[in-house]
């Protein structure tokens, strides 16, 4: 273990803050005026103007640029500008280093503290703030510039192979809709042209129910009760909330066995996605959710990718409420499926396991990645602690 020598935020740097900028001094001439949203959203565009400022309001390629107003979350934050030469809002500070601190190692720190930070600021619930003693008077660890670079090469590193994690991720993703399109064809005009049945004739459908939560027992069991919450991948294998068996015998809700193709048919998340999923253990589900338990005619793996596949269109057919959307459940019993042989859906389901174990691998490799999380840089290295950084050689 090092002992490196910690300094009030103040110590190492001037923060200078910038501009206001009225709406009607924006125009469509001059330099842009860099916002917050211009830090975190490189889509954002700018506003100009040909208003003349003192110096210290200009910023530069290269500087390094605190946001300390907005949304938690979102807003705040420490970053390296790499736009054009312009003139800076108010809620951002130029930060002006010491020589003592290099300024990636800097914005790594300061990131690393953005929980702490934001949990001081202040202000009403849409908009908050961090004031400039809060950021001044928090400790910053300062090794020898050596030891910063080295730090900050290592957590460089760290960063690109989340970036290639990340690729690989998006391309695995891919793979099952590819391999079912290879297999299949389109499902929408059944270019193939497969037998087809209505989803109703392959699979028994089974809904749900929410057991009374005046009843306390009837949530100190084990049994996996499943609501849209718990429905963010392919297969589901836990839940968040869990019931007793008790609470099956006296409530709507069902035991849904595995290998089931669960779907959200009402929730606010239907506006843009589908959430379908397939249980690895028996489970009950909510009201928000429907079970399509196949009945031999059909292979789970198989149904739910297609399903999958269909969603655009499914989700055309959604009601909209005033608060959530409502997905028709015969509209889905009446849903025209590829029903090809069984041998065939086995075999696509054959090769999905292997895209599965593939999966696994990915998100062991992207855990190793996220126990040193881009929220807490410095923490890659080791725990910062009053100074001391454990890990270090």
């Amino acid at each position: 273990m090092k002992c490196w020598p910690t300094k009030p935020l103040g110590d190492v740097c001037e923060l200078v803050n910038g501009a206001p900028f009225k709406p009607s001094e924006w125009d469509g001439a001059g330099l842009p005026i860099v916002r917050i949203q211009n830090l975190n959203d490189s889509t954002k565009p700018f506003n100009y103007t040909s208003k003349r400022l003192a110096e210290k309001f200009r910023v530069r390629p290269g500087d390094t640029l605190l946001s300390w107003s907005g949304t938690p979350g979102t807003s705040f934050g420490c970053f390296r500008w790499n736009g054009a030469e312009g003139w800076l809002n108010q809620h951002i500070f130029n930060v002006h280093l010491r020589d003592e601190i290099l300024p990636p190692f800097f914005i790594y720190q300061v990131n690393s503290k953005l929980e702490e930070l934001i949990g001081k600021a202040h202000g009403g619930v849409g908009l908050q703030h961090i004031t400039k003693d809060t950021l001044s008077s928090v400790n910053i660890v300062v090794p020898p510039l050596a030891e910063q670079m080295r730090i900050v090469k290592l957590l460089d590193e760290a960063d690109e192979l989340r970036k290639f994690r990340a690729q690989a991720d998006r391309r695995t993703a891919d793979l099952i809709p590819a391999l079912f399109s290879e297999m299949f064809g389109d499902p929408t005009t059944n270019s193939l042209n497969l037998p087809v049945s209505e989803l109703g004739s392959l699979c028994k459908v089974v809904g749900g129910g929410t057991p009374s939560k005046k009843q306390p027992a009837y949530w100190t069991g084990k049994i996996p009760w499943v609501s849209p919450k718990d429905m963010s991948g392919d297969e589901v294998h836990d839940s968040e909330d869990h019931i007793s068996e008790h609470a099956i015998k006296e409530s709507a809700t069902n035991l849904i066995p595995t290998g089931s193709i669960l779907v959200v048919t009402r929730s606010g998340i239907l506006k843009h996605t589908l959430p379908v999923a397939i249980n690895s253990v028996p489970v009950t589900i909510n009201q928000d959710i429907k079970a399509f338990v196949p009945t031999g005619g059909c292979e789970s793996t198989f149904l739910a990718a297609q399903l999958r596949v269909l969603a655009p269109g499914i989700l055309d057919t959604v009601r909209v409420g005033a608060t959530v959307q409502n997905l028709e459940t015969d509209a889905l019993k009446r849903l025209s499926m590829l029903c090809p042989p069984l041998s065939l859906q086995k075999a696509f389901a054959a090769r999905v396991s292997k895209i599965r174990d593939l999966e696994v691998g990915q998100a062991a490799s992207r855990q190793r990645l996220d126990d040193c999380p881009a929220s807490a840089p410095i923490r890659q290295i080791g725990r910062v602690e009053e100074g001391r950084i454990s890990g270090s050689s």
